[in-house]
């Protein structure tokens, strides 16, 4: 099953947010940015979108995961913080694979924030039109 090594990372992008987090065999604490999660996220939904890989693959509560976040906001932060998670559990256990990849949580999000374009007020927002 897992390797000798107690410490296993992953990286996790989406939008501007990069996540480096760190997996070790625990009882499930999940600190992000030296705050706790419950802190950290206010909105009960983000927390859900960051512990989705782990309750997915039955190791929810069997592992304490550090992370460290920044860019972004919260909710691409939370998307960030999923993708590093289920990246990290594949160094713990490749078997994880299938059900990770089923799920579309080792997908990297390619959705970003489209430029804003000359003679627009932002990406596809036009002037206001006026007859006179």
């Amino acid at each position: 099953m897992a390797r000798t090594s107690a410490r296993f990372y992953g990286t996790g992008r989406r939008k501007k947010s990069i996540a480096r987090v760190y997996l070790t065999p625990g009882k499930g604490n999940i600190v992000i940015n030296k705050r706790s999660m419950d802190e950290y996220f206010g909105l009960e939904t983000l927390k859900v979108i960051v512990r989705q890989p782990l309750v997915a693959t039955g190791a929810d509560g069997k592992y304490d995961i550090l992370v460290n976040v920044k860019g972004g906001g919260y909710t691409g932060q939370a998307g960030a913080i999923r993708h590093g998670i289920a990246r990290a559990l594949l160094k713990v256990d490749d078997e994880f694979r299938p059900v990770l990849k089923k799920e579309g949580y080792l997908t990297r999000d390619p959705r970003m924030k489209e430029r804003k374009k000359y003679g627009l007020k932002a990406a596809r927002r036009a002037p206001q039109f006026s007859k006179r």
